[in-house]
């Protein structure tokens, strides 16, 4: 049996609770408690002290989903946002919405509960953007005289 979703309501009421949200502003709210840096990254196989944005970072919501996890008894219901993020060249106030003047450093996907509380956090940072300074874990091995 199929079943065709595309005009149940369940995409309307999603659509008005993101707009309730303001998905933008939590993430930027995220990144301002983060001072705009990770700490502890993987990037494949590099470890990262910390990385941090050096420029106006943007966010722009990019997808979002309702999830629904059902074993049993135990319902998990939770929310996923997942943001561009870009960083805002300073001469783009001077020039007229080039796009050239923005490049994308990264993705952050949000993960709340269904009550809108934070739940976790996964970031995707383009490392080789001249906007990310990028730590690399100091690894200092003593050698002992034998």
């Amino acid at each position: 049996m199929a079943f065709n979703l595309n005009n149940h309501s369940i995409w309307q009421e999603f659509a008005v609770i993101l707009g309730q949200i303001n998905p933008n502003a939590l993430a930027k709210s995220h990144l301002e408690a983060c001072n705009y840096k990770v700490m502890g990254y993987y990037d494949e196989d590099d470890y990262y002290e910390e990385v941090e944005f050096i420029t106006p970072i943007d966010v722009e919501l990019t997808s979002s989903s309702l999830n629904l996890k059902n074993q049993e008894t135990n319902t998990s219901r939770w929310v996923t946002l997942n943001f561009s993020l870009k960083a805002v060249n300073a001469h783009k106030e001077q020039s007229v919405d080039n796009e050239d003047e923005i490049e994308e450093v990264g993705e952050l996907k949000l993960i709340f509960d269904s009550n809108m509380n934070f739940i976790d956090e996964n970031w995707e940072i383009y490392i080789e953007s001249p906007f990310v300074i990028a730590k690399k874990e100091n690894v200092t091995q003593e050698l002992s005289v034998a």
